[in-house]
């Protein structure tokens, strides 16, 4: 089992910066390719970023490119997502996600791909 725990959520205006944590535990965290997703209200889950195990290899959803920026330090059990230039459609709860892989630089774009979940930090974006 692989236990994992957001943070770093909260309100911000349009244009502001955010940095999400999540820190796993459980398992050892370097095994683990991560994501985030982000689920709006009355809207299907969406997927917002992969890294790999290895931190080597990332992906992002093209809508994001540019502005958010996923990281991770396996010596610390944490991944991050920085989020720039905040916009209303950015409110969210924000997840993050864990699945084990043996594959150092393979990256996971579909939620139905991880098996381990966080609880979830709100992001709300004021106009």
């Amino acid at each position: 089992q692989v236990q994992l725990v957001e943070s770093g959520g909260g309100l911000v205006q349009t244009g502001g910066s955010l940095r999400l944590s999540c820190t796993a535990s459980g398992r050892t965290f370097g095994n683990y390719a991560m994501g985030w997703f982000r689920q709006a209200p009355g809207k299907e889950r969406e997927f917002v970023a992969a890294i790999s195990r290895s931190g080597t290899s990332t992906y992002y959803a093209d809508s994001l490119k540019g502005r958010f920026t996923i990281s991770r330090d396996n010596a610390k059990n944490t991944v991050w997502l920085q989020m720039n230039s905040l916009e209303p459609e950015d409110t969210a709860v924000y997840y993050c996600a864990a699945a084990f892989t043996a594959l150092n630089t393979r990256v996971l774009r579909r939620d139905k791909e991880y098996a381990y979940w966080g609880q979830g930090t709100q992001v709300t974006v004021s106009s």
